[in-house]
């Protein structure tokens, strides 16, 4: 009679059921919907595609945005601060062409204030095209910390846009109808979301504030 026992489980084993064959998990773990070993699932197509602003989406408000602003536009330049650099630039040209012009006009006619009137509009839409085109800003709007900026990017306006966008500011006061000035620039009190005025909307730009 022998009195062996018979071998107890083996590795793997419990008791005299099967072996267990399970395989470990990845390490790292993973995420549901995303990919093996802890990697993030890839962003869906075109995500972050053919947006303004860094592609960023539009849609919604984040963050106190307020409704139709791209995500990451900077902020729009206040009215207040767009008024004062207009008069700052206004004044910077207005004196320049006095202390140039001022000998060859005679300023007790007529004909001499029309033809100083329409040198320094002439000036100013010369001026203003030339520093826009450069970086988005005139004297005045560095002064107060506001540029103009394409609306579908943020880059500087082209040439072509900035003089556009000059002219249909100041031409049309010179040639013909100084309240356009008043109707052009009053238009921003009522545009939404951009406060673009009418020559904003021609060349699609806005102002931005450069604040930080």
């Amino acid at each position: 009679m022998s009195t062996h026992e018979p071998p107890g489980p083996g590795p793997g084993q419990e008791g005299d059921g099967p072996p267990s064959f399970e395989k470990p998990p990845p390490s790292g773990g993973g995420t549901p919907g995303g990919s093996p070993y802890g990697e993030p699932a890839p962003p869906p197509p075109g995500y972050g595609a053919g947006t303004p602003y860094a592609g960023a989406p539009q849609a919604g408000a984040p963050y106190g945005q307020a409704p139709g602003i791209p995500v990451g536009m900077p902020p729009l330049g206040g009215r207040g601060r767009r008024l004062l650099a207009r008069i700052i630039d206004g004044v910077l040209v207005a004196a320049v062409c006095s202390l140039v012009l001022g000998w060859f006009v005679n300023w007790n006619s007529r004909s001499g204030e029309a033809t100083m009137s329409l040198a320094i509009g002439l000036v100013y839409w010369v001026y203003e095209s030339l520093m826009l085109s450069r970086d988005g800003q005139t004297l005045g709007k560095k002064a107060v910390k506001v540029r103009v900026a394409r609306l579908a990017d943020g880059a500087v306006p082209t040439p072509g846009e900035a003089w556009g966008r000059a002219a249909v500011y100041t031409l049309p006061s010179v040639l013909c109808c100084g309240l356009w000035v008043v109707i052009d620039g009053g238009w921003c009190l009522f545009d939404s979301p951009y406060r673009q005025c009418v020559h904003d909307k021609t060349v699609r730009s806005v102002v931005v504030s450069t604040r930080t």
